[in-house]
């Protein structure tokens, strides 16, 4: 369950229509796929990416973008995800950092 959820003031849980909740980390990106029912009983899924900053000071904020994914658009969603993925893996092919000798300075100390 996503944490805006959660009422700060009792820790009570206003969401109670939350079914499921799958949090993926990502770097510095959490993302949240929590799949909700309505009064209707019917579900839908929203899809939330929280990133940290750290403001001035030291105070860490969150930024938050969410996504309202309903039951209708779920199969139109998949495939233009699918196809937008499939498109990024054939141009761009991810490629293992490996750290080599060119990642560091060549600095002869006994120069100094």
């Amino acid at each position: 369950m996503y944490f805006d959820d959660i009422d700060n003031a009792g820790g009570i849980e206003r969401g109670a229509d939350d079914v499921f909740s799958k949090p993926v980390k990502a770097g510095k990106r959490t993302y949240f796929f929590d799949v909700k029912a309505t009064k209707g009983n019917d579900f839908y899924l929203t899809i939330t990416e929280s990133k940290r900053r750290q403001e001035y000071g030291g105070k860490a904020t969150y930024d938050k973008h969410k996504i309202f994914l309903y039951k209708e658009d779920f199969e139109k969603f998949s495939q233009g995800l699918q196809e937008a993925i499939e498109y990024i893996k054939n141009i761009c092919p991810v490629h293992e950092r490996r750290p080599d000798d060119t990642d560091f300075s060549n600095v002869d100390f006994d120069e100094l």
